[in-house]
């Protein structure tokens, strides 16, 4: 149990370098969506599963679903911005 422990923090360590580091908006979206899913196994394995279900809804879920219609709706600016310089 305790090597499964380790193996999720390292994970939720690798995961806020890399969202830092990354150029990509979905990538970085992508990997928030997984450290909050990580965080919620945390949780469950502290034996507080109000919080891990918090976690998972909250950070995995509404959060990232957010987060993805936000990128959505930044593209189709762009692309409509696009689309009219080009005419």
């Amino acid at each position: 149990m305790e090597v499964l422990k380790v193996i999720l923090m390292l994970t939720l360590i690798v995961c806020a370098i890399t969202v830092s580091r990354v150029k990509n908006l979905l990538t970085c979206i992508i990997i928030f969506m997984s450290y909050s899913c990580v965080m919620s196994l945390i949780w469950i394995l502290l034996q507080s599963p109000d919080l891990a279900i918090t976690e998972a809804a909250v950070g995995a879920g509404v959060s990232g679903v957010m987060l993805l219609l936000t990128l959505k709706k930044i593209h189709k600016v762009k692309g409509g911005r696009n689309d009219e310089e080009e005419e």
